[in-house]
C-alpha cells in the first residue's frame, strides 16, 4: 500500500473533517447560512430552508437583501464582522419584508475565513425557545391547580348547595327589600359553583389520543364561530392540505381551538377594530422536538396550527403569565380559559406559544402527528 506524505495525509483528514462538519451543520435545528462578499447565499442548512421558506437551490445566487430590508440592524452587524473580524450576536430582532415575517429572532454573525468577505449567520426563532420554557413551567402549576380543584369540589360544593337552598327559601318568604339580598346570595352561589366546575376541568385526566384531521376540527370551529360569537368578523383559512393527521383527542382539540378563536373574536369586538379578521392556518414545520417529562425520549411536533387576529394585542404585563390560572385581560374574565388550553395542549405532548403586538396577535400550537399509523 502506498503511504501518503504527511502533508497529503493532513489535507485528507481536513477534507474528511469538513465533510463531517457540513453534515452536522445541515442537521442543526438552528438556521445557518453562509453569504459571500456580495451578500449572496452560498450555503443554507435544512433549518434555514424552513426559516426562509425556500430550498437551498432556490436560495443559491439570491441576496440576503431579498429577504431582509437593507436598513435592518443585521446588515450593520454583517458590516462590523467584515471590518473587524469579530463575532457579533443580537437578540429579539424583527426580520420583516414581503418575503419574510419573523419577529423575536436571535442572530449570530461570524467571519467565514475560507471566503474573502464571507460571513456565517445563525438565526433562531426565539418564540419556540420561549414556548419550551412556558411548557416546562406549566407542569407544576397545573398539578397545583388540579389538587386545589379537587379540594374545592369536595369541601365547597356541598355547603354551597345549602347556602343556595337557604337563599331560595328567603327569597320566597322575605319582604321585597330583603328579597333582593336573597337573590344576590343565590346568584353569587351560582357564580361560585360555576367557577368550581370550570376549575374541575383542570384536573389531570388521561388523554386517549388517536388520528385527528385537524382541518375538520378547524372547520367545525369556524362554523360555530360564524353562527355565533364571530358573525361580523371575517374568518380566513390558509391550510396545508398535505398534512398528516394530528395525534390527539378530537373533542379536546375542538375545545382548544374554540377557546382561542373566541378570545380573538372578543378582543376584536371589545376594541371596536374596523375590518376585524381572524386567520386560521396550518403548516408542517420540521425541527421542533419536546423531551418527555422525566425521560430521555423526545417527541417530534411538526404540525403547526396558528390563530391570528388583528385586534389590539395582549398587554405586555400579561404576556409572561398568560397561561397561568386566574390571569385574564378581559373585564369579568375568570382567567381559566387559556390555563385550560395550556393543560390540554401539554397533555397532548404539544407546545403553545404566543406572539403579540398592537394590531396582531398569533397563537401557535405545535402538535405531534401520525404517519402511516405510527407516531411521527
Amino acid at each position: 500500500m502506498k503511504r501518503l506524505a504527511p502533508g497529503a495525509l493532513l489535507a485528507r483528514r481536513r477534507s474528511a473533517v469538513r465533510l463531517e462538519l457540513g453534515a452536522i451543520v445541515s442537521a442543526l435545528p438552528v438556521a445557518v447560512v453562509a453569504l459571500d462578499r456580495e451578500d449572496r447565499f452560498l450555503f443554507a442548512n435544512q433549518a434555514a430552508e424552513q426559516f426562509f421558506v425556500a430550498s437551498e437551490v432556490q436560495l443559491a445566487g439570491m441576496r440576503f437583501a431579498d429577504f431582509v430590508p437593507m436598513e435592518s440592524t443585521i446588515f450593520e452587524m454583517i458590516g462590523q464582522v467584515r471590518s473587524q473580524g469579530v463575532t457579533i450576536a443580537a437578540h429579539d430582532l424583527a426580520l420583516e419584508s414581503p418575503r419574510l415575517a419573523r419577529r423575536g429572532v436571535n442572530v449570530q454573525v461570524a467571519p467565514l475565513p475560507e471566503v474573502a468577505g464571507g460571513v456565517v449567520l445563525g438565526l433562531e426563532d426565539a418564540t419556540v425557545a420561549r414556548a419550551f420554557d412556558q411548557g416546562m413551567s406549566l407542569s407544576p402549576k397545573s398539578r397545583g391547580v388540579a389538587g386545589m380543584a379537587a379540594v374545592l369540589a369536595h369541601e365547597v360544593k356541598n355547603p354551597l348547595s345549602g347556602i343556595r337552598g337557604a337563599a331560595q327559601l328567603l327569597e320566597a318568604t322575605s319582604p321585597a327589600g330583603d328579597r333582593e339580598l336573597a337573590i344576590l346570595i343565590r346568584d353569587e352561589a351560582d357564580r361560585i359553583r360555576s367557577l368550581i366546575e370550570r376549575m374541575e376541568l383542570l384536573g389531570r385526566q388521561p388523554v386517549e389520543r388517536g388520528a385527528v384531521n385537524i382541518h375538520r376540527v378547524l372547520e367545525h370551529v369556524r362554523r360555530l364561530a360564524k353562527s355565533g360569537f364571530a358573525q361580523h368578523i371575517r374568518l380566513i383559512e390558509a391550510y396545508d392540505p398535505s398534512l398528516p393527521p394530528a395525534l390527539g383527542d378530537r373533542d379536546q382539540l375542538v375545545q382548544v381551538m374554540l377557546n382561542l378563536v373566541k378570545n380573538a373574536a372578543e378582543a376584536i369586538t371589545v376594541s371596536g377594530v374596523m375590518g376585524g379578521e381572524i386567520v386560521l392556518s396550518t403548516a408542517f414545520q420540521q425541527g421542533v422536538w419536546l423531551s418527555a417529562s422525566g425521560g430521555q425520549e423526545r417527541q417530534h411536533l411538526p404540525l403547526v396550527v396558528k390563530v391570528r387576529d388583528n385586534g389590539p394585542g395582549i398587554p405586555a404585563d400579561l404576556r409572561p403569565h398568560l397561561f397561568e390560572p386566574f390571569v385574564s385581560g378581559k373585564e369579568g374574565g375568570g382567567g381559566l380559559g387559556l390555563a385550560l388550553v395550556a393543560k390540554i395542549v401539554g397533555e397532548h405532548g404539544g407546545l403553545i406559544d404566543v406572539d403579540s403586538r398592537p394590531g396582531r396577535t398569533e397563537f401557535r400550537l405545535h402538535l405531534p402527528v401520525v404517519v402511516g399509523g405510527e407516531l411521527a
